[in-house]
């Protein structure tokens, strides 16, 4: 290793033996055979057997573009699509706001603060099917704690999973329940970012707190905004757990989302040509 420099720049010049080139790959050998095994090379795979009439056992079928010409016709596609369109719009302005407020919230130096954060946090490292059985039981119209409780108000009852206009509202509040403290985390990291010399000198202008968080807390938040923007958009568009525990897609496909047709046609009616098809449009999205 040498050093060369002068009063403008320092330069480093880093040579490496054959040695130190063998010894590198070799500990990145299990990370390249894996990437290559088991993502590169079902990704190439699954490109080819799109092109195909394959029921997973037998010879594929060659028939080029004919899976893609069949999704253009495909009423339930566009149904699945829309519903998962549906889901996103409703869940992710919501987790975000709702996460954003309770990062703020959990910002404040307060005793026991870090016991708050860890029990709105525990949800997100919970298991998607664990939480899926719990709020079906909650939601159960007969004996669900939500109809209990809207029963003490004196409000009637709803068949939450059962109505099509009730059904996918319910599982983006499960949704969002679930998820919000993984985005609480990740804003109060940027909030903590954000210098307090800032808010001090805002204080000083005469800044409400309203006035501190529109014209600095907000401004500054953009990245980590954008960033939770574009992880919601991919997130909900791959939304399957929920409705394939909690409602199975209806009722009348009012939450048949693309993710859950994408299972059904490859593993329930076999059809892994057409599912393959269906997944390369779901990454167009």
């Amino acid at each position: 290793m040498a050093f060369a420099s002068n009063k403008k720049t320092v330069k480093l010049a880093v040579s490496y033996t054959k040695e130190d080139k063998f010894w590198a790959l070799f500990f990145l050998a299990p990370y390249i055979i894996g990437l290559l095994l088991f993502w590169l090379g079902p990704v190439i795979a699954s490109f080819l057997i799109s092109f195909t009439d394959w029921e997973l056992v037998g010879k594929p079928v060659w028939v080029g573009f004919g899976n893609y010409r069949q999704l253009i016709q495909d009423e339930l596609v566009i149904k699945s699509l829309i519903n998962s369109a549906y889901y996103t719009i409703l869940s992710v302005p919501l987790s975000m706001i709702l996460s954003l407020l309770l990062a703020v919230a959990m910002n404040q130096k307060l005793k026991g603060i870090v016991f708050y954060r860890t029990a709105f946090f525990l949800p997100h490292i919970s298991s998607m099917v664990a939480i899926a059985l719990l709020w079906s039981w909650i939601y159960n119209p007969q004996y669900g704690l939500l109809n209990y409780f809207l029963g003490l108000l004196g409000l009637p009852g709803q068949n939450w999973l059962g109505n099509p206009k009730l059904a996918m509202p319910s599982l983006v509040i499960m949704s969002v329940w679930k998820g919000i403290g993984y985005k609480m985390m990740i804003w109060l990291a940027a909030l903590q970012g954000i210098p307090e010399d800032l808010y001090e000198a805002a204080k000083i202008d005469g800044a409400s707190k309203l006035q501190q968080f529109r014209n600095i807390t907000v401004p500054l938040l953009s990245p980590t905004t954008f960033l939770l923007l574009i992880l919601g958009l991919i997130g909900s568009f791959q939304v399957f757990e929920q409705t394939y525990v909690m409602t199975q897609g209806g009722p009348a496909r009012a939450t048949y989302t693309i993710v859950l047709y994408i299972f059904s046609n490859a593993f329930e009616w076999l059809r892994m040509g057409y599912a393959s098809a269906m997944a390369y449009l779901l990454a167009a999205f």
